[in-house]
């Protein structure tokens, strides 16, 4: 990263707010932590954050109460909840409230990473419009529109077709990772999920089939490779 990315950590349990903050600063954030909702606030009207990863129960001021504030501020900034919470009543209402994200603990670091990469790309994504076209071999693939086109017709991809198209061709010629994807465009990488995602992956094949110089290979217990000419 060149420009570090900024997190707003508020965690109102000591222990797992510090092994947070000190694993999201070891993969290269910038992480302030603040014990509850209303110190977390003070210090949201001070500095400028990327993103903000909040505890639902906190003291003085709760995590959604911290986040409908938040988002009256700023719009933009991805929100991402944790919580001890699984009741879909309370999940719907942090989506409601506009979270990005929601992870039910216990949860692992790298799941929380994961999601972070997630919507840090989406969010970049939006920004830079130059990455929203790519090249793959007489194809073009515009990831804004969701259309692959030749000279001769264009396909207009589903939204995870796009998003799965979008991930290969960011990793042309490279392994890109089976949890990794998963994790990604279906946050979860159970067995349901892993079986739509070779679905999604045979439905690509048959787009791109045109063109015998592309291809689309498994590897063997990691993921798949976009196989695409390098460009002379």
């Amino acid at each position: 990263m060149d420009e570090k990315v900024r997190i707003l950590l508020c965690e109102d349990d000591e222990n797992l707010g510090m092994l947070l903050r000190e694993y999201l600063q070891a993969k290269g954030y910038v992480a302030e932590l603040y014990p509850d909702g209303e110190a977390g606030y003070k210090a949201f009207l001070k500095n400028k954050y990327d993103l903000c990863v909040f505890d639902v129960m906190m003291p003085k001021k709760d995590g959604f109460t911290l986040a409908q504030e938040v988002r009256a501020a700023n719009a933009e900034i991805p929100i991402i909840f944790l919580t001890a919470k699984t009741l879909k009543e309370d999940i719907l209402e942090g989506f409601k409230i506009g979270a990005d994200d929601y992870i039910t603990k216990p949860f692992s670091m790298e799941e929380l990473t994961f999601r972070i990469e997630a919507i840090l790309r989406r969010v970049r994504g939006k920004k830079n419009k130059e990455s929203s076209v790519y090249k793959i071999g007489k194809f073009t693939f515009d990831t804004q529109k969701q259309i692959l086109s030749t000279p001769e017709k264009q396909t207009k991809l589903t939204t995870k077709e796009s998003e799965l198209l979008s991930l290969l061709c960011a990793h042309a010629n490279e392994i890109l990772q089976r949890d990794f994807a998963l994790k990604t465009i279906w946050i979860d990488d159970n067995y349901f999920n892993a079986r739509s995602m070779d679905v999604y992956i045979t439905k690509l094949r048959k787009h791109l089939k045109e063109d015998d110089s592309i291809e689309i290979i498994n590897i063997h217990g990691k993921g798949y490779k976009l196989i695409i000419p390098e460009a002379e």
